[in-house]
């Protein structure tokens, strides 16, 4: 894969100064950490973003998430691994990440209305569009996700 620019960032700095502070903003917002993190990261699997899967799978790692939840992610509806405010974002993320096809269900609404307040749910939809952003960023822009060896090849 090649990258399309050079530094995509510094060629428009005001608007990915803008971002940086929509994400401050959400990282202030009351919601978890780890569940941002989780709608960041299926966002991203969604999205094909392999630069993104790899910061939001290794921020998960770092906070201490399960492998087992990390993998399972992607069949989260099967598992039992999430608690029902995560599947309610997760329903979110995937509904408003897949908008052209979805339209955004009252069904995963209504699981989103259930578990989140009124601010919450503005939050979180703020942060599933800024993953949706910085996706469509990295992956049209052809940036490539940082490579580590990890255990395997050592």
């Amino acid at each position: 894969m090649t990258p399309r620019l050079e530094n995509h960032y510094a060629a428009a700095p005001a608007a990915v100064q803008a971002m940086r502070g929509l994400e401050a903003a959400l990282a202030k917002c009351g919601l978890e950490h780890g569940l941002l993190e989780l709608v960041k990261l299926r966002a991203s699997q969604i999205n094909g973003c392999a630069f993104c899967i790899h910061m939001h799978a290794t921020a998960l790692r770092k906070a201490g998430e399960s492998e087992m939840r990390l993998y399972m992610l992607d069949g989260w509806r099967e598992s039992p691994l999430y608690s029902a405010r995560e599947r309610a974002a997760l329903a979110w993320t995937e509904a408003l990440t897949r908008l052209a096809d979805t339209h955004a269900p009252d069904a995963d609404y209504e699981l989103l209305r259930a578990e989140f307040s009124e601010a919450e749910q503005v939050n979180l939809t703020f942060a599933i569009g800024a993953i949706n952003v910085w996706n469509r960023l990295q992956v049209g822009f052809r940036v490539p996700h940082p490579t580590d060896p990890g255990p395997a090849s050592a």
